[in-house]
């Protein structure tokens, strides 16, 4: 088994699988007694379910929501948004293991590729997107695939999801190795393209996450590691891009901030890695360096100019007394882990 996999967990936590890269098979403890009840709606996933996908159950008391007022309708709507946080609480530990693993690999080099279909893809996008700004990651190592390619991202390409031969081709062109780590997201947790995807990762050997909002998906079968979060019947009945894309956009906030921290692309709290790219990340960079450092304003002002506008390296030369190259080569020698940076530029007594 890679020695970047946490052990297989205990019941009722998170959700493992078989050491085998191309097994199907898994040995899975879900968390409830068995049935089909889901714990966020009270509701039963047999009733109106369409082929036993919970997302897809109709709530016959919710039947009337068009005769509603507006706002009675939004106060429902909000009500059941707030389970969607309590579904995500009950998937901490398997997030954790996850984010662990994906660190450990990226670490060493390895990618990160969110995959996925309608929302789910483009949710995974806006994630990869994010990261270059917030967290300086290089072109590349983090990246978005969704089926139907760009076009999908701002029109509908509803057929691109049930082509698993375009999941081979997209996983193809990427060339995943045992370095990279693929996430596969979607909402039933049985979109064929994001099902392919996730079989054709791991057969390349990469680690293999799948998010679900279903139990005992295909997806979380094919992968090697599982999140399950069960959002329940959406009010606009099959509608996942309410509660089950908000539950997506969680994980996936949680996922890749637990990896960024972990990566030392933060100092405590503070984004330090930002990539000042207009006024208003460089606005941010010089607060970072200020509340990093308590210097005075012309001190943070210096300390980017000959940084390069690097807020990371201000911090250094701020704080331990070195020039910009010295700043450089420390974070350089310490993973760009700034905490440990500061620790080797302190003098030994």
């Amino acid at each position: 088994m890679d020695s970047d996999l946490p052990p297989h967990p205990e019941p009722g936590t998170a959700t493992g699988a078989t050491d085998d890269p191309g097994s199907d098979t898994r040995s899975d403890t879900l968390s409830d007694s068995g049935d089909d009840t889901d714990s966020t709606s009270g509701t039963h996933s047999g009733d109106g379910a369409i082929g036993g996908s919970v997302t897809e159950a109709v709530r016959p008391d919710w039947s009337g929501i068009d005769r509603m007022t507006t706002l009675d309708l939004l106060r429902l709507m909000n009500d059941e948004d707030r389970t969607v946080a309590e579904a995500v609480a009950t998937q901490l530990e398997p997030i954790a293991a996850a984010a662990d693993a994906i660190a450990a690999r990226m670490a060493r080099g390895g990618r990160l590729v969110y995959v996925g279909a309608g929302t789910a893809g483009r949710l995974g996008v806006l994630d990869a997107s994010e990261c270059p700004p917030t967290f300086n990651t290089a072109p590349g190592q983090v990246v978005g695939l969704i089926a139907g390619g760009s076009a999908a991202l701002v029109r509908a390409v509803e057929g691109a999801e049930d082509r698993p031969d375009l999941a081979v081709a997209d996983l193809e062109a990427l060339a995943p190795t045992a370095a990279d780590c693929v996430v596969g997201v979607s909402a039933s947790g049985r979109t064929p393209y994001t099902v392919a995807a996730i079989r054709q990762a791991r057969a390349a050997g990469a680690l293999t996450v799948g998010v679900a909002c279903n139990r005992r998906s295909a997806l979380v079968s094919a992968a090697a590691l599982g999140i399950e979060v069960v959002t329940g019947p959406e009010v606009l009945a099959g509608s996942t891009r309410l509660k089950a894309g908000t539950a997506q956009k969680f994980v996936l906030n949680l996922l890749s901030t637990a990896v960024m921290v972990r990566l030392g692309k933060t100092y405590g709290n503070l984004m330090v890695d930002v990539r000042a790219g207009n006024a208003k990340l460089r606005d941010r960079a010089h607060r970072i360096v200020a509340t990093a450092t308590g210097a005075d304003e012309e001190t943070v002002r210096s300390a980017l100019a000959v940084t390069g506008g690097e807020a990371k390296d201000a911090v250094l030369v701020v704080l331990a007394g070195v020039d910009a190259p010295t700043a450089r080569r420390l974070l350089a020698a310490s993973g760009g882990r700034l905490r440990e940076a500061l620790e080797s530029a302190r003098p030994v007594n």
